[in-house]
């Protein structure tokens, strides 16, 4: 099987119809992003990192992260912690769900929960993240994944070991972001360490880094040899990347880019959908970040993206783009 072609993916027993992947994203892969990335052929979604501790608490707003979007049939949910107990105690909450996969967050590094054992700082503790995948797996018979970082720092690369461990304690599939804990999201991704994990493993292996455009998702499968792409920050306000990406695998000519009024139009939509599933305030507070995204590189829009993050309704987000439109022409 041509590792650059459109082809299934397979999660232990269960298995999606292609192999390219929208990331968790904090704060951007809510369900009404989820429908975007969806309906512009991503091959499956996984929620934003959800607490394992918060589950188990039962906190609301961490249990609504759980939903399914609109036509959602396979979706990812992505956990966090840094407890065994906590993981195996928040899977009697996940299986309702029946998700395709349950995933570990071992790369996320932001601060606060890296301070709490979680995240990428689990990388430094590769036999944690075995512990982890084991105590889920003992509690439920849904397929687990881990998503790694090549490591915390330049001087400790593990992810090697914890690829090896994971597979071992019955993980069915790795993604791999090229890059350590140190390098946050700066430098460049190492896509060599991507394929030394798709060496090392039996299990798939799902490249990450650095996929800003359909291209970068073909030389990631082509020269890593990974089974996957997952698309993350290239995805933010830009949903239309994986129609591109598909094109490409499907052997078809890629989509002109977006024009102005449609990423305008979608980033409105998506908005309006937003609003049905949360209140107006949550959702035009929660959006902001992602509309000023939609429209990042459109010629003038510096200003714009200024008036945007000073709105407080739905209103002046539609008037507002009404206007911006027109100024186009």
């Amino acid at each position: 099987m041509n590792s650059a072609s459109w082809h299934p993916l397979h999660f232990g027993s269960r298995r999606i119809d292609g192999n390219v992947l929208c990331a968790p994203l904090a704060g951007y892969t809510d369900i009404a992003y989820r429908e975007q990335a969806l309906a512009q052929g991503a091959a499956m979604c996984y929620t934003e990192m959800v607490s394992c501790e918060a589950l188990v608490r039962e906190n609301g707003k961490t249990v609504s992260l759980l939903a399914r979007a609109q036509g959602e049939s396979d979706y990812g949910i992505q956990l966090f912690t840094a407890s065994a107990e906590a993981a195996a105690g928040s899977m009697r909450y996940i299986e309702a769900y029946n998700p395709v996969v349950i995933d570990l967050n071992c790369g996320c590094p932001v601060p606060k929960v890296v301070k709490g054992g979680a995240g990428s700082a689990l990388m430094k503790e590769p036999k944690q993240i075995a512990a982890i995948v084991a105590a889920m797996k003992r509690e439920t018979s849904l397929p687990v994944s881990v998503k790694l970082r090549t490591g915390w720092d330049h001087q400790n690369y593990t992810f090697l070991e914890a690829g090896l461990r994971a597979e071992e304690a019955g993980a069915c599939l790795v993604t791999l972001h090229g890059r350590t804990r140190s390098q946050g999201y700066g430098g460049t991704a190492d896509w060599e360490k991507i394929a030394r994990l798709k060496e090392a493993l039996s299990i798939p292996v799902v490249g990450n880094g650095d996929i800003f455009a359909p291209d970068d998702a073909i030389r990631m499968l082509s020269e890593t040899g990974c089974d996957g792409v997952m698309v993350a920050r290239g995805a933010i306000g830009n949903p239309f990347i994986f129609a591109g990406i598909r094109a490409l695998l499907e052997g078809r000519e890629v989509p002109e880019p977006p024009s102005p009024q449609l990423r305008i139009e979608t980033a409105l939509a998506q908005l309006e959908r937003a609003i049905e599933i949360k209140s107006e305030r949550t959702a035009v507070k929660e959006m902001k970040k992602q509309l000023c995204a939609y429209t990042k590189g459109i010629p003038g829009s510096a200003g714009f993206r200024n008036q945007l993050v000073h709105s407080e309704s739905a209103a002046e987000y539609r008037e507002f783009f009404k206007d911006f439109l027109a100024s186009l022409g």
